[in-house]
């Protein structure tokens, strides 16, 4: 029998997280051993059989219909995009998965390139590829987050920037909600592409290498890239409140492009400007908290770094 372990751990994970007291079922009583639902009454609220929601829970390679899994999305109360992700995953091959395929060459169309070196001097932008990857970054973006072109391309990815390198933990002013979130969007494209054996590297590495990340994997937590708003501590501009807005790209779903912008008038919107700036004319601005030159700031390192890699 074919057991598909994602499906097991993302029913429990989600049963798990709901509260008993919220939720409309009889004969509840009893010590409960464990937080969240026990399995016959998530069999009830979907009306199902405990025998066929059990079976479904331990991964079992059943022919589920697409009624009962909309019945026990209810049951678990799962947003959209979980409700997407149970569907992804319930309709995976085990065996297909274990069946590793060369990961396909992600390339940004010379197009969308062209889009980026428009809005360079006014807006952050870069898209994302499978996996978080970094697949192309214009000058504003490098100079805000961090220069993903000067790195190896295997070191190009939002995940390996935000769990190794310490400077992130500086960068973002919500460091552990930007990671999570990152987690969440990365265990999304896993439940798309169970046949990656990058994406499967890169989570390994980082389960070693992160016990925060290890962590929040286990969780299960799934989110898609729409839109938002980040907090920044920039060494050169200092505090920054971007939103960003994320669009898949027409003719591949695995791209996705992002743009940053700040409110109109406000002081993120200077310090962007500020950045941009700089970043044309090669000259480090006043850091704002300070007024006197950023040779005596610690992000000076950053800029001269990045000045030497724009000549």
């Amino acid at each position: 029998m074919e057991h598909n372990a994602e499906l097991k751990e993302f029913l429990r994970t989600r049963r798990a997280r709901l509260n008993v007291d919220d939720m409309q079922i009889g004969g509840t009583g009893g010590v409960r051993r464990v937080p969240g639902l026990r399995r016959e009454e998530v069999a009830q609220l979907a009306g199902v059989s405990v025998d066929y929601y059990s079976r479904l829970e331990q991964g079992r390679n059943i022919n589920v219909s697409d009624e009962v899994l909309d019945a026990v999305a209810r049951a678990l109360r799962l947003d959209e995009v979980e409700r997407s992700y149970l569907f992804q995953i319930a309709r995976a091959n085990p065996r297909r998965a274990r069946r590793r395929t060369p990961a396909r060459v992600q390339r940004v169309r010379p197009g969308i390139r062209r889009i980026l070196e428009t809005v360079d001097d006014v807006m952050p932008a870069f898209v994302f590829g499978r996996r978080m990857d970094i697949l192309a970054a214009n000058r504003l973006a490098r100079a805000l987050i961090t220069d993903f072109e000067a790195l190896p391309p295997r070191d190009r990815n939002m995940l390996r920037y935000t769990f190794l390198d310490e400077s992130a933990r500086e960068l973002y002013l919500d460091w552990e909600e930007v990671a999570r979130d990152n987690v969440a969007v990365l265990r999304l494209d896993a439940g798309r592409h169970p046949d990656d054996p990058l994406l499967a590297e890169l989570v390994g590495e980082l389960a070693v290498k992160s016990p925060q990340f290890r962590r929040w994997w286990a969780d299960h937590n799934v989110r898609e890239r729409s839109h938002g708003t980040k907090r920044y501590h920039h060494p050169l501009v200092g505090d920054l409140t971007i939103d960003y807005e994320s669009v898949s790209l027409p003719g591949d779903p695995d791209q996705t492009l992002c743009i940053y912008t700040a409110e109109a008038g406000s002081a993120s919107e200077t310090a962007l400007r500020l950045l941009a700036a700089w970043t044309g004319s090669q000259t480090p601005p006043a850091h704002p908290a300070t007024g006197g030159s950023d040779a005596e700031h610690p992000g000076a390192r950053h800029a001269e770094r990045l000045e030497t890699e724009e000549r």
